[in-house]
């Protein structure tokens, strides 16, 4: 089981399984978030939590813990995903969509331009070039919003160890 929660480091997903029924887990995770409420805070049902990590200051960076809970065959299977919040995912999607179709169109118009020649569109080239500095500017502002959650992933990290690897089974 442990190997599974190790490749966090490379990916921010794992999946666990466990011989706690769906409803056992879920009172132990309950249990946990309150003996660390001055460290995590979240919502918790019987099939899906989302875990934060508290911090003196709030932040559109700031990442979670998204567990889903399933009963697959005799085992409770816990799915783990760790990532910013779906408005800041949406969002920097959004903008790598939105830029690369931008480049797409104007590096499209220069190509074409080249071909048939003509110089109906001078600007292409250098609209071009910017978009692919916006689509740079983009990158950094994604890694800088890494690097400012990193704590928190680490933090969010071990609450996965402790609260699912470190439970025992109540009666």
């Amino acid at each position: 089981m442990n190997e599974t929660l190790n490749s966090i480091r490379n990916r921010p997903r794992f999946k666990l399984y466990t011989d706690l029924t769906l409803e056992q887990y879920e009172t132990n995770l309950r249990d946990y978030l309150e003996k660390h409420h001055d460290q995590f805070f979240g919502n918790i049902n019987k099939e899906v939590a989302t875990i934060f990590v508290r911090t003196e200051e709030e932040s559109y960076w700031k990442p979670n813990l998204a567990l889903r809970i399933e009963k697959e065959n005799d085992a409770t299977v816990i799915r783990g995903i760790f990532g910013p919040s779906s408005a800041v995912w949406t969002f920097f999607m959004f903008l790598y969509f939105l830029f690369t179709i931008a480049w797409m169109t104007f590096f499209t118009l220069f190509y074409v331009e080249r071909q048939i020649n003509t110089n109906n569109y001078p600007w292409a080239l250098p609209s071009s070039f910017v978009v692919l500095g916006l689509i740079a500017l983009t990158y950094a502002a994604a890694r800088f919003g890494q690097s400012k959650a990193k704590y928190e992933m680490q933090e969010l990290r071990r609450f996965a160890e402790e609260s699912t690897l470190h439970t025992e089974k109540k009666d």
